[in-house]
């Protein structure tokens, strides 16, 4: 099986990316719907918060000039009221506001009362336990910025200000185009020998989701170059393609062809193992990822090309992997010149490789917790030794 040139994982990586332009619209949502969302321009505070002195904790509203002298063993009485003046404090619950002419609050543990009156056992001073007009966000402040993708916190602070609905930038459509003679959809009927239940298009689905996009799962076609083009053609109005099947060199893998006659491809072999025959292209402006057969492999192409062009469409910040360290319980094997990843299930500590050849299996990644990738100019790695692994999840 060859490939008329096989580009390095990382140079292929930039190369795809390079040809992937951000989405530019957006469309405005209630910010309860935005979770993990990216703001479409800058957020500005309307309003101070809060807007006004509020008590920061359960006691007693004071000048704090009045508490001169106070002490564990010689307090100074308040008479309790309802208005501040000298000697009278106001009694205040967290978060209520703090009483005209008052500029501090006594804890309750500070104080002991009897008859109406109040004993303060510590001296405090101005703004003590008082929370200040825009102390928390002042009016004018940009609140979240453009691009910046949005959490659970963030959503908080747009409620505190009484912000109900903001912009965020589009949603990737992603056409999912599965591709093979042998596949039968699920639950269609039982199989016969040489078929296999269609999975590529449905995980693609759902990773696409995950990372940002809106996924269009197509059905089956079969291995001819027109009914691909026509796939393709079909729904040019994706933002991305997801192409499963047909990517390697054989009679029957037209995939390559196809998005080479419709637009630019851009790569075809890459130095991943499992992965060798993902293919890279753009049609239209749209970005092609032409993932290989073989789910395994086919996981490592949507991770390494499909995950950051999908989160660069949607204007989403890329984010670092969840890597834990782990040691190698024995060896794993690998092929100078390639990216190879290498699943692993953790258990106390060791990083135990599972079945690290046959990206048929696709088993084994659902009872890996993570991959480890070994660079290209490293054949293997021994037993023993200290990894990180990127967690799947």
């Amino acid at each position: 099986m060859m490939f008329k040139k096989r580009t390095n994982a990382d140079e292929a990586k930039k190369l795809f990316l390079e040809a992937v332009k951000p989405l530019s619209g957006h469309e405005l949502l209630p910010i309860a719907d935005c979770d993990g969302r990216s703001i479409a321009r800058d957020v500005t505070a309307g309003i101070d918060v809060p807007h006004y002195r509020r008590a920061a904790m359960d006691g007693f509203a004071v000048r704090a000039s009045d508490t001169m002298g106070a002490g564990s063993s010689s307090p100074v009485i308040f008479k309790q009221g309802q208005h501040i003046e000298k000697g009278v404090c106001v009694k205040v619950h967290t978060g209520s506001p703090v009483p005209q002419g008052a500029d501090a609050v006594v804890i309750l543990e500070d104080t002991v009362s009897y008859d109406g009156n109040i004993e303060i056992y510590t001296q405090i001073h101005p703004l003590k336990n008082v929370g200040d007009i825009g102390e928390d966000v002042r009016k004018g402040d940009v609140i979240l910025r453009k691009g910046q993708r949005i959490r659970p916190c963030d959503i908080a602070v747009l409620a505190s200000l009484g912000i109900n609905n903001i912009k965020v930038a589009g949603k990737p459509l992603v056409a999912i185009i599965p591709t093979g003679e042998e596949l039968v959809p699920r639950g269609k009927r039982e199989l016969k020998v040489g078929e296999v239940y269609e999975t590529n298009g449905l995980m693609a689905s759902l990773y696409s989701r995950k990372w940002g996009g809106i996924p269009r799962l197509l059905d089956i076609v079969t291995d001819d170059p027109e009914k691909i083009k026509q796939a393709i053609t079909s729904n040019l109005d994706a933002d991305m393609f997801i192409i499963s099947g047909g990517t390697s060199v054989g009679r029957r893998d037209y995939v390559p062809g196809v998005v080479g006659s419709m637009g630019n491809l851009l790569v075809h072999g890459v130095g991943i193992s499992p992965g060798k025959p993902t293919a890279l292209g753009i049609i239209n402006g749209k970005p092609v990822v032409c993932m290989p057969g073989y789910p395994v492999a086919g996981i490592v192409a949507l991770y390494w090309f499909a995950r950051p062009a999908l989160r660069k469409l949607g204007n989403l910040p890329d984010e670092p992997d969840r890597v834990v360290r782990a040691m190698l319980s024995e060896k794993i094997p690998s092929r100078t010149g390639y990216k190879t990843f290498a699943r692993v299930k953790l258990d106390n500590g060791k990083a135990i490789p599972l079945a690290t050849s046959g990206a048929g299996i696709l088993s084994s990644v659902s009872k890996a917790d993570g991959f480890v990738i070994i660079p290209e100019n490293i054949e293997g790695l021994s037993a023993g030794e200290k990894v990180e692994v990127i967690l799947i999840e």
